[in-house]
C-alpha cells in the first residue's frame, strides 16, 4: 500500500519579524552617499541571503532602483483642460484636422569640417571630431495627430512674428474646408495680441492650451 508523505520544504520561510525589518530598511534613507538600497546591503544588515531580499521585495512590489518624477499643477482649469486635449486625441471630430503644434528652440546649426564617410565592407561609416558652429535655429513643427505627419520649418528666432508665419505656412498646407484645432502650451508667443488677432482673422482655427 502506498501512502504519501509530508516533507518540511526545503527553505524555511522567514518569520514576520525579519520581513518586516527588510521592508523598514527598503524603505529608508540609505546610509552614506549613495542613492538607495541595493539588495546585497539590505542583505547585509539583515543577515539573510540576497536571494531572500529579492524575493521580499517582489512579494511586496518593491522597486528600490526605479524613481518615477511626478509634477502637481495649480491650474484650477486642470481637469477641464486635459479632458478638452485627450477628448481631442481619443476622438478627434470629423471633417476637422488636430495638430499638436510645439517649437524647439536654440538648436546648434553645425556642420562637420570635412564630408562624413560613408559605410562600406570592413569599417563603419565616419565623421570628423570636430565641427564649425553656424549659430542657432528654432523648428517648429505641427504634429497631425490622426495621420502621424509633421509639418516643419526652421526659423532664426522664436518670436510672435515667426510662429505667425508658422501658422501661414500650416494653413496653406491644410485644405480648404477643414476645421483646425491646434493644441499649444502656454508659451508666451502663442497669446500674443498680434496672434489672437490672427485667429480671429482666421475662424477655422481653434486654440487648445494645455494646463500650466
Amino acid at each position: 500500500m502506498l501512502r504519501d508523505r509530508t516533507r518540511p520544504p526545503g527553505i524555511p520561510p522567514h518569520p514576520t519579524r525579519t520581513v518586516a525589518k527588510v521592508l523598514a530598511l527598503t524603505c529608508s534613507e540609505p546610509p552614506g552617499e549613495v542613492t538607495h538600497w541595493t539588495g546585497r546591503a539590505v542583505a547585509q544588515q539583515t543577515g539573510i541571503s540576497l536571494r531572500s531580499v529579492q524575493r521580499i521585495w517582489q512579494a511586496h512590489r518593491l522597486q528600490p532602483h526605479r524613481v518615477r518624477t511626478f509634477k502637481r499643477s495649480h491650474d484650477p482649469a486642470f481637469a477641464e483642460k486635459v479632458e478638452d486635449v485627450v477628448g481631442l486625441y481619443m476622438d478627434p471630430p470629423a471633417h476637422a484636422v488636430v495638430l499638436s503644434i510645439d517649437e524647439k528652440s536654440q538648436i546648434q546649426a553645425l556642420e562637420r569640417t570635412r564630408p562624413d564617410q560613408p559605410l562600406g565592407p570592413g569599417h563603419p561609416a565616419a565623421q570628423t571630431h570636430d565641427y564649425s558652429r553656424h549659430g542657432t535655429t528654432t523648428l517648429f513643427a505641427a504634429l497631425n495627430v490622426l495621420e502621424g505627419t509633421v509639418l516643419g520649418r526652421c526659423m532664426q528666432r522664436h518670436r510672435h512674428g515667426e510662429f505667425i508665419r508658422f501658422l501661414n505656412a500650416v494653413e496653406a498646407a491644410v485644405p480648404a474646408g477643414k476645421v483646425i484645432h491646434a493644441v499649444l502650451d502656454n508659451y508666451g508667443s502663442h497669446k500674443h495680441p498680434k496672434v489672437r488677432a490672427w485667429l480671429a482673422r482666421h475662424p477655422r482655427w481653434t486654440f487648445h492650451f494645455t494646463p500650466t
